[in-house]
């Protein structure tokens, strides 16, 4: 088995972890300086992962936090751009109204079975089947 991994906190550091841990608005940030603090006190990355913090998370991604933090310092805690689910609109399209760009008209969705429906062949509801 491999050596454990640690990472070497400065005395700031320690103390910007300890308020992220105390003060951040996001929670992510709030459980990652956690780890981070827990990792630098001797704790194994793998077990806080398993049982350190409010959720479990896979070793490789507490491994991913500390090589992040080692690189970037506590601006590599945060989440990158691009993560996440996205908007199921964007804010303009909501500006703009649900009908998309100025002047354009959303398609008519066909009618289920083709041109017409197969459970009105003749049309008598009139398209309400």
């Amino acid at each position: 088995m491999g050596r454990a991994r640690t990472v070497t906190v400065t005395d700031e550091q320690r103390r910007d972890l300890q308020r992220l841990v105390a003060h951040a608005p996001k929670a992510y940030l709030r459980e990652r300086a956690a780890a981070i603090l827990k990792v630098a006190q001797g704790m194994p990355a793998a077990q806080v992962g398993a049982h350190g913090l409010l959720r479990r998370h896979a070793p490789d991604t507490l491994y991913a936090w500390l090589d992040r933090f080692e690189a970037e310092g506590i601006a590599g805690l945060t989440m990158r751009a691009g993560r996440g689910r996205k908007p199921a609109f964007s804010p303009s399209a909501r500006r703009r109204g649900a009908g998309g760009a100025p002047g354009h008209r959303a398609a008519r969705a066909a009618p289920v079975g083709g041109e017409a429906n197969a459970l009105d062949p003749g049309g008598a509801l009139g398209g309400r089947a």
